[in-house]
């Protein structure tokens, strides 16, 4: 009697090879051709050095800053200078995904010494043309690791960022405000009767807080605080 040969379709799926599979071999060729170069001084072969985690790790956390309406506080783990600046840097615009560990453990000592009562954590949201663009939200990123650690649950599906806007890099804290007027959308679902942590990685003027924020409150959110790894300056 001849053999049984497989089906065509039996045949394809076993010589179907997850995609998946190969993505520890690429990350490691990617690594010997392009080898990681740590965001905070340049040395070879560290995303993140231990001289620079030291460097952040001993800057003194920044006091609170003054929320604009509808929040009831806002605080950073420090200003947007040196090696902090360049650890957000890194993974903003880098692709550098293991400073959400630093950064995140940063936020979870400032959140530790806050009195605030919070029920959940929601990453400031980006647009999809933007998430496209990047890949992921770095607000993201270090909101997850920072929930992970103080034990609350992160809701980033609570808040969607429904226009795309203008960077604001350029624009004053007039011109931020209204470039974000109806930008977020809140989840009224997940929202009521809610405290919430906005977590972002920057605070400049706070119209991207404030905004977001606002929507939270259109659906019913009882308070709204935000943390920032970062400030620009002094408030």
């Amino acid at each position: 009697m001849p053999g049984i040969l497989p089906s065509s379709s039996n045949a394809n799926r076993e010589a179907q090879v997850s995609p998946g599979l190969f993505a520890p071999i690429l990350s490691l060729v990617a690594d010997l051709v392009f080898p990681p170069r740590c965001a905070g001084c340049g040395r070879v072969d560290h995303y993140w050095c231990a001289v620079c985690q030291r460097d952040i790790a001993q800057m003194p956390l920044a006091p609170s800053v003054s929320p604009l309406p509808p929040l009831t506080a806002i605080a950073s783990t420090g200003t947007h200078t040196g090696k902090l600046r360049e650890a957000v840097q890194g993974l903003k615009y880098d692709n550098n995904r293991q400073l959400a560990e630093p950064l995140g453990e940063r936020l979870a000592a400032r959140l530790a010494a806050l009195n605030w009562t919070i029920d959940m954590i929601v990453p400031v949201p980006l647009h999809m043309k933007r998430l496209t663009e990047r890949g992921y939200n770095q607000a993201q990123v270090v909101a997850e690791y920072l929930a992970g650690r103080a034990g609350l649950p992160c809701v980033p599906e609570a808040m969607r960022r429904e226009k795309f806007t203008r960077s604001q890099v350029e624009l004053n804290a007039l011109e931020r405000l209204a470039n974000l007027s109806d930008a977020f959308q809140g989840s009224p679902e997940l929202l009521a009767g809610r405290a919430v942590l906005l977590i972002d990685d920057v605070y400049t003027t706070g119209a991207t807080l404030s905004n977001c924020g606002q929507a939270a409150i259109a659906v019913g959110a009882r308070a709204i605080y935000g943390l920032t790894v970062t400030a620009a300056r002094s408030y």
